[in-house]
């Protein structure tokens, strides 16, 4: 069974309704993004960084994976499927993907403000627990933070989605605009000899100059597209 290796961005969940944060219109039009996705912004007002990732957990409550999700999902049947993402949603999760990487942490857990990678205090929460509070205490006795990756902070999965895409004998991108590093420097550990695919509306450099095959559409109906292609 073939290794088949797929790194997602927010354009893979834009179709399901989810907010994405570098578009026009995005959440950093909206919040300075050193303010909610930093540690410094953390300290200086953790109330109004617990709120915006409180109100993120909402937005997952309405919304369902889309057809590219469940399209990647459906892959499972003919490849062995590792989905490396850097989005914090659970879409592909609920979608039915096995193999989720998450890049830049998980929306719906939280962890230690004093240690976020110390797996004794990470902690999924059920939906009745989205709405974190300033004084909701961690095992180590410090303030619940969100599980996110923020910026200036190590990818600890980075290593992970490393080996993974090592190993890969199809490559596909889809919805990121590859300027996040490190996940956008993971198309130069895919090896020589396997196939690439890009999936995106608009035009992406992938700072290569290895061939990809490009799909110009939206996630649902890229992947549509990419089955098609991938059937023997």
């Amino acid at each position: 069974m073939k290794n088949l290796v797929v790194l997602t961005g927010a354009g893979m969940s834009v179709e399901s309704g989810l907010s994405t944060f570098r578009d026009a219109g995005g959440l950093w039009d909206k919040y300075p993004v050193m303010q909610v996705a930093s540690i410094e912004g953390y300290l200086r007002d953790p109330g109004l960084v617990i709120d915006f990732y409180n109100q993120r957990r909402k937005e997952l409550l309405g919304v369902q994976p889309n057809d590219g999700h469940r399209g990647l999902a459906a892959l499972e049947a003919a490849f062995r499927v590792t989905v490396i993402t850097q989005n914090v949603d659970d879409l592909h999760e609920r979608a039915g993907s096995t193999r989720v990487v998450h890049l830049h942490g998980e929306l719906t857990k939280v962890c230690s403000s004093r240690n976020p990678n110390d797996p004794r205090y990470i902690r999924r929460l059920a939906p009745e627990e989205y709405e974190v509070k300033l004084g909701d205490k961690a095992g180590d006795g410090s303030q619940l933070r969100p599980f996110i990756v923020w910026f200036g902070e190590a990818v600890p999965q980075m290593e992970t989605a490393i080996e993974a895409t090592e190993k890969a004998d199809i490559f596909v991108i889809i919805g990121t605009s590859l300027n996040v590093y490190p996940a956008a420097g993971l198309l130069y550990y895919v090896p020589s000899q396997a196939e690439v695919y890009l999936i995106d509306p608009k035009p992406v450099d992938t700072h290569s100059a290895r061939h990809v095959h490009v799909i110009q559409k939206g996630a649902s109906e890229g992947v549509k597209e990419l089955t098609a292609l991938l059937q023997p």
